[in-house]
């Protein structure tokens, strides 16, 4: 069983290799909420997450038990890195196991650290049983990424650096997908200080865990689907819910728009860039789902910062919208000379910037003597787009919005 001695033998092992990463208040956070919100920022760690804390203490101790035969690990992402890193410190050799649709990036980022890749399945759970086949044949020892105890007390060091700097925190809010980073924080915290309140959140698109905690008892699902790509676990451990249904006090999940909401306000507001299953903690708490009194001291966990460039642009052009700051129209014109200057003009009376736009004038769903013209606006708000709707209107255009 994992006990606070595992976490502070693990803290000793990490120390001077894993950056104890900040534990910053964040102002705006808190004056939106209520509270008092500190932000642990384990998106800044070496490898851009926490999991490289548990990869780590894994292999340290194997390393000190006279292991050195090589690892081999099943991973998409952060925990493929923190393995790839980890081997390397100590010169072992490491495999990664990744699945053939793995982006070439993510590839790369753990080549970069010495370690063999193989692509293998069409998803993690096929790479998973293939990694666990190869370590039997070659004499590697696998690493879970969280149903291991070395692992979780290497994740719950994170717990020992936040209360070496506040001691005094009403609550623990933590990232929730297999388990592993939340079992070591609980388990530490709830040593440290009982009364802390450890609150985890999932994504609704993988909810195994989430629905384990409710109905006190390990349930699967059959498939997950979320942005949230570092929490996306479709199958719970019966070894972490055990240590979530002992420690943790609540258990809020949160969709998708949530999710990429709080992304782009830490980048915005924050200054901070984390990934997906990163956001979660922030996004409980800019949507209402954290229940505590007023005034309450609350860390949150960023658990990484290893987004996809593409998905952020996506996030950061969904949120443009959302938030009424960009507009999509496509106007009809009747196709003859100055229409689309009396089109323009309109919009320049109003200080409605046009980034970007395109005219058409052959497709087969338009009349003879018609174009259609697609553009996409920055805007300053609701009554802006709401300007820009009744002018246009009031010139004779006929347009469809895109949301």
């Amino acid at each position: 069983m994992l006990e606070l001695n595992n976490i502070k033998k693990a803290y000793k092992r990490v120390k001077g290799v894993v950056h104890h990463t900040p534990f910053s208040y964040a102002p705006i956070l808190s004056e939106m909420s209520g509270y008092d919100v500190y932000l642990k920022k384990e998106n800044l760690q070496r490898t851009g997450a926490f999991k490289l804390r548990g990869a780590f203490n894994k292999i340290a101790t194997l390393v000190e038990s006279g292991k050195r035969g090589g690892v081999v690990a099943a991973s998409a992402g952060n925990h493929a890195q923190g393995v790839a890193f980890s081997a390397k410190h100590f010169g072992i050799e490491a495999t990664i196991v990744m699945p053939e649709s793995t982006p070439l990036t993510k590839v790369q980022g753990v080549k970069e650290f010495g370690a063999k890749v193989i692509l293998y399945g069409s998803n993690y759970d096929e790479a998973y049983a293939y990694a666990v086949t190869f370590g039997e044949e070659h004499n590697y020892t696998f690493v879970h990424p969280f149903t291991d105890d070395e692992v979780m007390a290497g994740q719950g060091t994170i717990a020992l650096e936040i209360f070496e700097e506040i001691d005094n925190l009403d609550a623990i809010v933590v990232p929730v997908g297999g388990g592993g980073l939340i079992s070591g924080i609980s388990v530490a915290a709830k040593a440290l200080k009982p009364e802390c309140k450890i609150i985890g959140v999932s994504s609704a698109g993988a909810p195994a865990m989430k629905n384990s905690y409710d109905a006190k008892n390990a349930i699967d699902t059959t498939s997950v689907r979320t942005i949230a790509d570092g929490i996306a676990v479709r199958d719970t451990s019966p070894i972490t819910l055990e240590y979530i249904l002992k420690n943790v006090d609540a258990f809020e999940s949160v969709c998708e728009d949530e999710i990429a909401s709080a992304i782009l306000f830490l980048l915005e507001k924050q200054k901070v860039l984390v990934e997906g299953a990163g956001s979660v903690g922030v996004a409980a708490l800019l949507h209402g789902k954290i229940d505590l009194p007023k005034g309450s001291k609350i860390g949150i966990v960023l658990s990484g910062g290893n987004i996809d460039v593409t998905m952020l642009s996506l996030i950061i052009e969904k949120g443009l919208m959302k938030s009424a700051r960009k507009m999509k129209l496509r106007v009809l014109l009747v196709d003859k000379a100055g229409s689309l200057q009396d089109f323009t003009t309109i919009l320049t009376d109003i200080d409605a910037n046009i980034v970007q736009i395109g005219y058409d004038r052959t497709s087969t769903d338009l009349e003879f003597g018609d174009a259609h013209v697609s553009v996409a606006l920055e805007t300053k708000g609701v009554e802006h787009q709401e300007l820009i709707r009744s002018k246009l209107k009031e010139g004779g255009f006929t347009f469809t919005e895109e949301h």
